[in-house]
This record gives structure tokens, C-alpha cells and sequence, in this order.
């Protein structure tokens, strides 16, 4: 039972930790080639994500999509899938969204209009992820190579409709006409003003609070209901869930459905917090970006979470140090955030084994 603690540690704390450690140091390496002060470049950094209030305001902003996404990759994954359609998902979701704003805005108040249109978030993530659901189910097609190319037929059909449908006449750019100010959640300043409470202006929304919700949500469903645990027994062994009587089928499209829900809420964050129109791209890098997260995370709610605040803080405090650092640009955030992917990721097993070893035998020696 204590071998079991110590590698449940090894699992959930110790090795991200260690992977994410082992991503700085190479960092710090990076840094030291192309000539930027490691140490000076880290406080830069920590302090546009977390120094002042409008920078944190951002960090939580962006890290509200990160969890959306995160969530979404992680219930997948307890069901043996890998979901990286996520990108699509949050897109479509985003239809959902615009059609529910701009189809009822005018005739419904805010406490109906607002939780339509969060339904419709969902309901849309989850019919285009119940597609490549369905043929991964019934049709023997991989998850990996249909959520990927939905990605792309989303991108295409938004563009199709941003363009043709959406868009108003005479405008620059493929966006949809404003949504109806009933259309739109509060944003955190405003939020916190009803406490009395003074908070700078940022994106951040109240749909941070949803992404908590969604948290826990998903920690009481896989670890307290009967769902969740044929969930991650299908995704442990389907040859045994099948034996014990569970219908895998039917699970793939559970998971899959909650993933695209939880993905589709990225549209609630950006359209409904923040853009409060349907924009074109409103969803990139966020999708892919919740596979690390995810990764780093360990699938875990608590894990997903505070991977997520790792990355909000990297998307924020990277836009920091590009302005002050002209030698930084946006890519070297980008590099950063791809060796945290490789060592929390591709690389996990390189202290994954040799910790084991040390940990089995301190658990033998007390």
C-alpha cells in the first residue's frame, strides 16, 4: 500500500515537476545562446503574468480556455482516445453560440438568453465531436485521424459562413454583427464591483467560474458515478470491460460528447466574455495547447487546472517579454512552450523509471 502511495506522488506531483524543471533549465540555455539574461527575462516574465492586476486579469483569461480544452483532452483520454479536435470542437461551438445571440437577443433577457446560448456552446462541441465518435465506434476509423480532419473542415465551413452568412455588408473583416449587450457576460471588473471590490480591466469573465464548475464536475463524474467508472475501464482495458459487461461503443460516445462539450466552451469565454461577436480564428492554438495541458496535468481536474495557469502565465508573461525584450519574440514563448510539451510529454519515461526504481526501494527500506 505505501509502494502504491509513493508512486501515486511519483505520478501526479513529482514527475511534472521535474519535467517542467528540466524545460526551464534548457530555456535558461536557450536564453544564454541567443544572449538575453536568463534570470532578468524570468522576472519579466512572472512579472506581466502574475505582477499587476490586469496582467493576472489576462493569465486567468487565457487560462479559462486552457482548462475548457484540458478537460476535454483529459475525459477522452481516461476513455483510451486522444481527442485533438478540439480546435474544431471550440469552432462549431462558437456557431452555437452566435446562432442562440443573434436568433434570440432580441427577445429574450440575459437570465435565459446567456444560458441557452452556454447550452448551445455545448451542444454544438459535442455534435462535431459525435461524428468522428461515430466512426471510431462503429466504423473501426481512428479518433486521432478524424478529430484532426475535423479541425480543418471546421475551419473551412466557419470561414464559408463568416463570409457568405455572417458577415454584414461592407465590412472589412469576416465577423458577424454584434451580439445584443443582453448576449454578454460580465466581465470579472464588473463582477467584483458588485462586492465592491475594485479590479483593473482585462478579459477576464465570469466564465472562469464556469471553468471551475467544469472542474469539479468532471472529478465527481470520473471517480463517483458509475459512468465515469466504466469510462476508465474501457480506457484501462476494453477486453475487460467487455467481459464485466460494459458496451465500449457506447462509452467512445459518452467520452467523446463531454469532451466536445467542454471544448465548445472555449466559444463562451471568447464570444460571450470577450469578442461579443463571432470572429474568425477566435479559437487558435487553444485546442492544441489543451493536449499539453492535459499531458502535464496527468488527466487530472486539479492537475488540468494548474497546467492551465502555467500556460495562461506563459501566453501573458511572453507577450511581456516581447515588449520588453525586442530579441524575444513570440516565438521563443512558442519554443518554451514546446519543450514543456516534449518533457511532459515525449520525454516523460526518461525519470519516470529510474524514480520507480528509488521509490520501490525506500518503500521496502521503511
Amino acid at each position: 500500500m505505501k509502494a502504491a502511495t509513493l508512486n501515486k506522488f511519483l505520478s501526479i506531483f513529482l514527475l511534472p515537476v521535474l519535467n517542467i524543471l528540466t524545460a526551464f533549465i534548457f530555456t535558461t540555455l536557450l536564453f544564454l545562446v541567443i544572449g538575453i539574461d536568463p534570470w532578468e527575462a524570468a522576472k519579466i516574465l512572472v512579472q506581466g503574468a502574475f505582477g499587476y492586476e490586469e496582467g493576472i486579469g489576462y493569465t486567468l483569461y487565457y487560462t479559462t480556455n486552457f482548462i475548457f480544452t484540458g478537460l476535454a483532452v483529459a475525459i477522452a483520454f481516461h476513455a483510451g482516445l486522444f481527442n485533438i479536435g478540439g480546435e474544431g470542437q471550440a469552432y462549431i461551438g462558437g456557431l452555437g453560440v452566435s446562432l442562440v445571440a443573434l436568433g434570440l437577443g432580441s427577445f429574450l433577457p440575459p437570465i435565459f438568453l446567456l444560458p441557452l446560448a452556454i447550452l448551445a456552446a455545448a451542444a454544438f462541441g459535442a455534435a462535431w465531436a459525435a461524428i468522428p465518435a461515430y466512426l471510431q465506434a462503429y466504423r473501426g476509423s481512428h479518433i486521432v485521424i478524424t478529430t484532426i480532419m475535423f479541425n480543418f473542415l471546421a475551419a473551412s465551413l466557419m470561414v464559408y459562413l463568416l463570409v457568405n452568412v455572417f458577415s454584414e455588408a461592407g465590412q472589412g473583416m469576416p465577423a458577424s454583427r454584434a451580439f445584443p449587450d443582453s448576449a454578454s457576460l460580465w466581465t470579472w471588473q464588473a463582477f467584483m464591483a458588485q462586492f465592491g471590490i475594485e479590479f483593473a480591466a482585462s478579459p477576464l469573465n465570469i466564465s472562469i467560474i464556469l471553468a471551475l464548475i467544469c472542474c469539479v464536475a468532471v472529478w465527481v463524474f470520473l471517480w463517483k458515478t458509475r459512468w465515469g467508472y466504466e469510462l476508465r475501464t474501457v480506457g484501462a482495458n476494453p477486453e475487460a470491460a467487455i467481459y464485466a459487461g460494459i458496451n465500449p461503443k457506447r462509452i467512445i460516445m459518452l467520452a467523446m460528447l463531454i469532451s466536445g462539450a467542454l471544448a465548445g466552451f472555449v466559444a463562451v469565454n471568447e464570444l460571450l466574455g470577450v469578442q461579443h461577436r463571432l470572429v474568425l480564428g477566435f479559437n487558435t492554438g487553444y485546442g492544441f495547447a489543451g493536449i499539453a495541458v492535459a499531458l502535464m496535468g496527468r488527466n487530472h481536474p486539479i492537475g488540468v487546472m494548474l497546467a492551465a495557469l502555467l500556460f495562461g502565465a506563459l501566453y501573458q508573461g511572453g507577450a511581456e517579454l516581447a515588449f520588453e525584450i525586442p530579441s524575444v519574440t513570440r516565438d521563443v514563448v512558442v519554443v518554451i512552450q514546446g519543450l514543456i510539451i516534449l518533457f511532459s510529454g515525449a520525454l516523460e519515461f526518461m525519470y519516470r523509471a529510474p524514480l520507480q526504481r528509488w521509490l520501490l526501494s525506500f518503500a521496502r527500506e521503511a
